[in-house]
């Protein structure tokens, strides 16, 4: 029997696998509610963000869902609906490798711009400032100023990984996630922190650029971290009924959900 490739599972795949398997074995029946972000997180002892991911993950399949302040629901399974992609990295995940790698590229390009680099990053700006929010059309001139950040080098592997890694927001979960998140207010906080990345840049201050960029891309994951909003005015009600009628410790959160909890390994997003 020939060798076969390991798969590195990424462990949002993990979490949306189980919540799939316990829809399916009717655990969770069509129409009800999972638990919440912040329960699933505590029971199965991981980050939110990978929570957030992996629930993603299903809406794309069609397995559940999301409504904000309200909650994430179970829904009638398509046929033959795909399941989350080997390939495709989580959201997070990407915004925390664009961080390590364009603060590193912000910091050189503070050392080394000239002119008319800045006068590029400049024109990405300007074409920034002209479109009124987010969107498929926007993307292209905020990929414009991060791959012309990494043109500053004069290294055209950079410039393509800077750009291929923009690029993965593309992929469904990444674009879900947006849906979500990404409005006018967002759209201009960007602008405002690319204008920052660039000052520093054209002063010449390496560690300021790098900063800065830093602080963007960790502020891109922030706003991407935000509740769904399951756990406020909407949800806090009928936690508290649950509460009175069983007459449970609220700061014991159960198990009987059938999500088993993880080991200590597994903490580590």
């Amino acid at each position: 029997m020939p060798l076969e490739a390991v798969e590195a599972r990424r462990l949002y795949r993990q979490v949306a696998d189980q919540l799939r398997s316990l829809i399916d074995s009717g655990e969770y029946a069509v129409g009800s509610r999972l638990p919440t972000e912040r329960e699933l997180a505590e029971q199965l002892k991981i980050s939110r963000p990978t929570v957030r991911e992996a629930l993603i993950a299903l809406e794309v399949e069609g397995r559940v869902r999301i409504r904000v302040g309200s909650g994430i629901y179970v829904t009638e399974a398509a046929d033959a609906a795909p399941a989350p992609s080997a390939v495709i990295e989580g959201p997070f995940e990407l915004l925390r490798a664009r961080e390590f790698l364009e603060g590193a590229i912000a910091e050189q390009a503070a050392r080394v711009a000239t002119r008319d680099d800045i006068a590029r990053i400049d024109a990405t700006l300007v074409a920034m400032a002209d479109v009124e929010h987010s969107g498929e059309a926007s993307m292209v001139h905020d990929r414009a100023f991060h791959v012309a950040i990494a043109g500053c080098l004069g290294n055209a592997v950079l410039v393509r990984v800077v750009g291929e890694l923009f690029d993965q927001r593309l992929n469904p979960y990444f674009a879900q996630l947006a849906h979500y998140f990404e409005n006018p207010g967002t759209w201009l906080a960007a602008l405002s922190e690319h204008r920052v990345v660039r000052d520093a840049i054209a002063a010449g201050l390496p560690k300021a650029a790098r900063d800065a960029m830093r602080h963007h891309l960790a502020h891109s994951q922030e706003r991407f971290a935000q509740s769904f909003g399951a756990e406020t005015s909407a949800g806090a009600p009928a936690a508290r009924k649950r509460t009175a009628r069983s007459g449970s410790d609220p700061a014991k959160p159960k198990r009987s959900s059938g999500v088993p909890a993880k080991s200590s390994s597994a903490r580590r997003q």
